[in-house]
């Protein structure tokens, strides 16, 4: 079994095909799209797949250890995870092949007018450990 990450993403990624932002959503077509997700994951949840997942808010902070007392805080000016990751989920797989079906079948979530997203979503292996290096 292989561990990947499935990282739904606001931008920075190659257009879906159906391109209307959620905000931009009905409540039923946010609605429909939840119950989308949530079967998906109990389904994988049946076959032993699913690991975990969640749907992010777009707040956020980024911060950093800078010495002893209170910790640098900052919202910009770069690019953001916050701007970037909608959500993610992690499955447990026993082959990359499984993994990109799964991925595959996750982008047809509905969104505006019921209709696939066909969004782009970023597939991410898990590290294993690390090569034994030998001299």
């Amino acid at each position: 079994m292989a561990k990947y990450l499935l990282l739904k993403h606001y931008r920075g990624n190659p257009r879906p095909v159906n391109d209307v932002p959620m905000d931009e959503w009905t409540p039923e077509e946010f609605q429909a799209h939840c119950t989308y997700m949530d079967d998906f994951a109990d389904r994988l949840r049946e076959s032993g797949e699913y690991v975990g997942g969640a749907a992010l808010s777009p707040e956020g902070t980024f911060v950093r250890y800078d010495g002893e007392g209170k910790p640098p805080v900052t919202d910009g000016p770069f690019a953001e995870t916050k701007d970037l990751i909608a959500g993610w989920m992690v499955i447990d797989v026993d082959s990359y092949d499984r993994a990109l079906a799964l991925a595959g079948e996750l982008s047809a979530a509905p969104g505006a007018d019921g209709k696939p997203i066909h969004e782009w979503l970023e597939l991410r292996p898990f590290l294993g450990n690390p090569p034994t290096i030998t001299e």
